[in-house]
């Protein structure tokens, strides 16, 4: 029911805990997603620089298909980042503390982080309905903005879940 991350250095590594396989798959699905959108803007850039260098023809709008898949890329690996521990860990002060300190300040940071992420999330969804609502249009290729809030807004929401999971599965080790 439940998947531990476990590392080379074991399953007690800092930032993993238990989470249900389910959202373990949701994540790698979104990394997934995010990891095919960087290849797409790869090959775009390089067809793109290769055309203008040796025809003179660049890809028309082929800065507005990296900006918005820069976006999607970014908020695809958000959820995949916390589910696996892999967010920036300062552990200075806490390297000789208790497991159970350390899963308490883990908690302590998943849940300022799931308030951050539920704001933006909020915020995301009623942005990209105004976006939306108004039409609003990329420069050269005229591409509706708000598509790209297609794929945003449910990663952002698994963010919102994933890190509700972490925080759940860092407050039960602590209690251990």
């Amino acid at each position: 029911m439940s998947e531990t991350f476990e590392t080379a250095s074991g399953p007690e590594t800092p930032g993993k805990v238990p989470v249900p396989r389910a959202l373990v798959l949701a994540c790698r699905i979104f990394a997934g997603i995010g990891g095919v959108t960087l290849l797409a803007m790869m090959l775009t850039t390089v067809a793109s620089v290769t055309l203008r260098g040796t025809l003179g023809w660049p890809i028309p709008g082929d800065f507005e298909l990296v900006e918005m898949g820069s976006a999607i890329a970014i908020f695809c690996f958000l959820p995949w980042c916390q589910i696996s521990g892999g967010n920036v860990l300062v552990d200075f002060f806490t390297t000789h503390s208790s497991p159970r300190v350390n899963h308490l300040l883990e908690a302590l940071g998943d849940l300022v982080y799931l308030l951050i992420a539920a704001l933006i999330c909020w915020r995301l969804v009623l942005g990209g309905m105004e976006l939306r609502d108004y039409g609003e249009q990329s420069m050269v290729l005229r591409l509706p903005v708000w598509w790209g809030f297609v794929v945003i807004v449910p990663a952002m929401g698994l963010l919102v879940l994933t890190c509700a999971a972490t925080l759940v599965g860092h407050l039960r080790r602590a209690r251990a």
